[in-house]
């Protein structure tokens, strides 16, 4: 995917990861580019499941929160899940505030989540 969108897509062991590759993921345009790019692979791969690999990622805007949101409606057209790795504590406190730790499946690392999706397929 475009390096403009700090995005990375790829596919390991069955599953999908869409990593974040920029320290600090704010500006609303690059955000919204992503989720497009995003929606774009779901409709063209239709996976069963998505993993967002927070690693490289040390802050982000509210705006996440909503593109996490979209993607996980847009996946559960074809029955799929999203789920959350390698993501900063301090990060983790935001989807605690706002109660959507209830909502997504948090890993500690990418290959966690990747073996995880891999026995539930």
């Amino acid at each position: 995917m475009d390096k403009k969108v700090g995005l990375e897509i790829t596919k390991q062991d069955g599953s999908a990861v869409v990593a974040f590759t920029a320290p600090s993921v704010t500006d609303t345009e690059t955000i919204a580019a992503a989720a497009e790019g995003i929606k774009a692979f779901i409709d063209e791969s239709q996976p069963s499941g998505l993993i967002f690999d927070f690693g490289a990622v040390k802050f982000f805007s509210s705006h996440v929160l909503g593109l996490l949101l979209e993607i996980r409606a847009k996946l559960k057209e074809y029955d799929g899940e999203v789920v959350i790795s390698a993501i900063d504590p301090q990060l983790h406190r935001v989807f605690k505030i706002t109660n959507l730790d209830q909502v997504f499946r948090f890993f500690p690392d990418k290959e966690a989540a990747i073996g995880a999706m891999s026995s539930e397929g």
